[in-house]
């Protein structure tokens, strides 16, 4: 990764939130000549600046996607963006649905418009699962999102600028998904609320999906889908095993606790896609990720590792679900043998 991030120019769009914040903290192992984080949140910039102290390479950016004349002086001399801001919780964006078109479309294309106008060199997209046969508005928004990215490819003329996506499920810890929410109800005593404890949900650690992103950003050409493997879990099991690791953390047995179904939220699925079929007519597999390529832009990959898929779909319903030892040494891996409710 020296190779990549050293001696350059970055920016991370939501650079305070849950991802594009492990992303700063990580391309700064790398020697870059500048971090710059773009977010709308004050708050937010001042606590991650405390975390990784008052850096010379480092410039925080008040900003918003939505506003273009903001990104072009943002991107002025970047080399490589991340962008990683969007609208993320699906009740939110199927309530203020036109808001989520706001950032996640207009404030995409804004991205697009500002790295050509600017000649940027890799512009890495942050996609979701919820992208992949959409059923609520996040999802749509996103996969609208996910194609202008990969379409700049084809009207970018003689830029240099290579337009790539990368798609993951949930990120364990990150902020509104149900591990800090399932902590925080076991400190309390319960009940622990499961949606439906059969629904199964792909998740990883924060540093894992960043490593990813950075793996692809260094193989990347322009008009990929980068679809990570991930572990899938059902989310009765995720709460029994937090349960069971956390009450007496707390002062409590774990069968006090109770799990409570409350049923699918608006928007919501009982499974979630990483790859639908269509797109795997066009993946092309890694020891730790799929790659769906665009079929105008390469009619070969070639990449070491790199072979046919032969999975029709990915999906949390067709692969193996892991059992609730799996997901408790999955737990220890992400929070380093010390989940808490405090510490996520």
């Amino acid at each position: 990764m020296k190779d990549i991030f050293k001696n350059k120019n970055i920016l991370v769009t939501g650079g305070t939130g849950s991802i594009g914040s492990e992303i700063v903290r990580l391309v700064l192992r790398y020697n870059p000549k500048v971090v710059r984080i773009l977010s709308r949140d004050e708050s937010k910039q001042f606590e991650l600046e405390q975390e990784i102290g008052h850096l010379d390479n480092v410039r925080f950016l008040i900003g918003d996607i939505r506003d273009k004349s903001r990104l072009q002086r943002a991107f002025e001399g970047i080399d490589i963006v991340f962008h990683a801001a969007a609208m993320k919780h699906v009740p939110a964006c199927e309530y203020n649905p036109f808001e989520a078109v706001k950032t996640n479309v207009m404030g995409t294309q804004n991205v697009i418009d500002a790295a050509l106008d600017n000649d940027i060199e890799k512009v890495i997209a942050i996609s979701t699962d919820k992208a992949a046969s959409p059923i609520n508005t996040m999802g749509a928004t996103k996969l609208l999102a996910e194609k202008l990215i990969l379409d700049a490819n084809f009207y970018k003329g003689p830029r240099k600028t290579v337009f790539s996506c990368v798609r993951f499920g949930n990120v364990m810890g990150s902020r509104g998904s149900v591990i800090p929410l399932f902590a925080k109800q076991i400190k309390n005593g319960g009940p622990v609320t499961v949606t439906d404890s059969e629904m199964t949900r792909f998740m990883m650690s924060i540093p894992q999906a960043v490593n990813l992103v950075f793996k692809a950003t260094k193989i990347a050409r322009g008009g990929e889908i980068f679809i990570f493997k991930m572990p899938v879990v059902k989310l009765g099991d995720l709460a029994q095993v937090m349960i069971e690791k956390l009450a007496p953390k707390y002062g409590y047995k774990p069968e006090d606790i109770q799990i409570t179904n409350i049923g699918i939220r608006n928007g919501e699925k009982m499974y979630e896609h990483l790859m639908n079929l269509e797109e795997a007519l066009y993946a092309y597999k890694t020891e730790d990720m799929y790659i769906v390529l665009n079929k105008t832009i390469y009619s070969d990959y070639f990449l070491e590792g790199i072979e046919k898929a032969k999975q029709k779909v990915y999906s949390s319903d067709n692969v193996k679900v892991f059992t609730q030892l799996e997901i408790k040494d999955l737990l220890n891996s992400a929070f380093s043998n010390n989940i808490s409710a405090d510490d996520i």
